[in-house]
């Protein structure tokens, strides 16, 4: 049984990095809604509950019973966390008359808790609160204060039951990543051997059991996600993997061919497809984000199923299917809100009558890659970019034409190639051109031109829920604009995007 730590999800915007916190530290560990209840406490170590944008005090807060966990189980409550165990044991939350956000100092620290092993005083926390816990349940004890906040940690004096009124999954709490450690290692006895060598042996193993000698389909895009997924499923199954690359026509400059040469010497049963015609021909005409997506995931339906059937018996869809997917799927209200259509096209199971097996579903991107690199798979695949499932469809604001995706093709190609030859690509979690529906005037020699504008995006990001804007050298943009200008026709101007996510999103539909 694998051992993990529950996170408990009460909206915080801080809750996926919880829990990578926690798996930095070699510990499985789980994002669940907060009225979740598990089944067995088996294998389960700890839990620790998120933060939330609600008040303890509002009347529509969540509540959730938590008498399954609470003296059952370790359990460490962050922010409003620690606020609603301290209302449900009876103590007192109140609006603060000084609220904190941003940086505080520890100024006391109780001597010989278990939780605070390691820490020192002075070291600075990050604070998100504008209630704060004004007076204990009986029985519990604080054990840390800031210079303005009397409870910044408490915890129960005869339980394992702490709180935490700072955030310690975020990189401006210096010794967060102690007190979590302290936490899952030495309070929940957790051994920490999550390790990517571990995940293949288990996964292999789990998957031989699932498989048996059963046929596999795969689409495979050349990304990380699927390259992984491939590599492991053919681990187990070997020649009943079967994987498909589609051509949508809406892949980088030259990336069906190389993509199909990076598959050759990884022993995998790969077969390319190219239907460019055929997905040119449905986008005719679509100028809505959402269209256009669904549209290419139609297509592809019929694409893949196509291929598929032309491989006997087989029974199962793979798909390269990541933890934030799953995590998005489900809110702390419900189903979450339709953000964008999901990569992994949902119609193949029902209409190919297959089974879905998903060999990532736990792992965050970063995760994927750390596998990766333990399964052998070249930096060339591993290292790529992140690449949308309907390609340059959506990066072509507005109608898809055979004319634009050459165009968005080879301004792509001299972005990706000078970030290459700058030695910027490593330090760029992603790069897109986007081509506008918007025309503007230039001079080329004596003639005034009317052509199109391309902006270029560069962002940093972990695992893209959150990104920042890459501050690329000038001189680089200088040069790539006078390259893309020179060299692609109907382009006259390039510009670059300076938006962080949130709250802009990293790609442009």
């Amino acid at each position: 049984m694998q051992e993990m730590i529950l996170v408990l999800d009460f909206g915080s915007q801080y809750t996926q990095l919880i829990a990578r916190r926690v798996r930095e530290l070699n510990v499985y560990c789980e994002i669940h809604p907060y009225f979740y209840q598990p089944e067995s406490l088996e294998g389960i170590r700890g839990v620790i509950l998120s933060g939330s944008p609600f008040s303890v005090r509002d009347p529509d807060a969540p509540r959730p019973g938590l008498d399954w966990c609470l003296g059952k189980l370790p359990v460490l409550g962050i922010c409003y966390g620690a606020q609603l165990i301290t209302s449900m044991k009876g103590g007192e939350v109140q609006a603060s008359n000084t609220r904190e956000y941003g940086r505080a100092m520890l100024s006391y620290l109780a001597k010989g808790e278990a939780l605070l092993s390691g820490l020192a005083l002075e070291s600075q926390v990050w604070m998100s609160h504008a209630d704060t816990i004004t007076r204990l349940p009986d029985d519990y004890q604080v054990i840390a204060r800031t210079n303005d906040i009397g409870v910044a940690a408490f915890r129960s004096a005869g339980k394992d039951i702490f709180g935490l009124q700072f955030h310690p999954e975020v990189y401006h709490t210096r010794q967060g990543m102690l007190l979590l450690k302290n936490f899952v290692a030495d309070i929940c006895s957790c051994l920490r051997d999550w390790t990517p060598e571990s995940f293949i042996h288990s996964s292999v193993q789990s998957l031989k059991r699932k498989l048996g000698d059963d046929k596999v389909v795969l689409g495979l895009s050349g990304g990380v996600d699927s390259s992984v997924a491939a590599t492991l499923l053919h681990q187990a199954i070997g020649k009943q993997l079967h994987c498909i690359f589609v051509d949508n026509g809406l892949l980088r400059k030259n990336e069906y061919e190389e993509v199909l040469l990076s598959y050759k010497d990884m022993g995998l049963n790969v077969r390319g497809v190219r239907a460019a015609d055929q997905f040119l021909a449905a986008l005719k005409g679509l100028t809505d984000p959402e269209d256009k997506r669904k549209a290419i995931g139609r297509v592809f339906i019929e694409v893949f199923e196509r291929e598929a059937h032309k491989v006997r018996d087989v029974h199962w869809l793979a798909q390269g299917t990541i933890y934030p997917d799953v995590i998005e799927s489900v809110s702390v209200k419900g189903p979450s809100a339709t953000i964008k259509s999901h990569h992994n096209v949902g119609g193949l199971p029902e209409v190919m009558k297959l089974k879905v097996v998903e060999p990532l579903n736990s792992l965050f991107k970063d995760e994927v890659r750390r596998v990766g690199r333990s399964l052998g798979i070249s930096p060339a695949i591993l290292d790529r970019h992140p690449f949308p499932g309907p390609g340059l469809g959506i990066r072509i604001l507005g109608e898809v034409t055979a004319d634009k995706v050459r165009a968005l093709q080879e301004v792509d190609h001299h972005f990706i190639q000078a970030l290459k030859g700058s030695g910027w690509y490593k330090d760029v979690w992603q790069a897109a051109a986007i081509l506008l529906p918007v025309q503007s005037v230039g001079v080329m020699g004596d003639e005034r031109t009317y052509e199109n504008v391309v902006v270029l995006r560069a962002v940093e990001s972990t695992d893209g829920m959150t990104a920042d804007w890459v501050h690329l050298p000038y001189a680089l943009l200088s040069k790539l604009s006078n390259d893309i200008i020179n060299n692609v026709k109907g382009v006259n101007r390039v510009v670059y995007d300076i938006s962080s996510k949130p709250p802009a999103t990293i790609e442009w539909e």
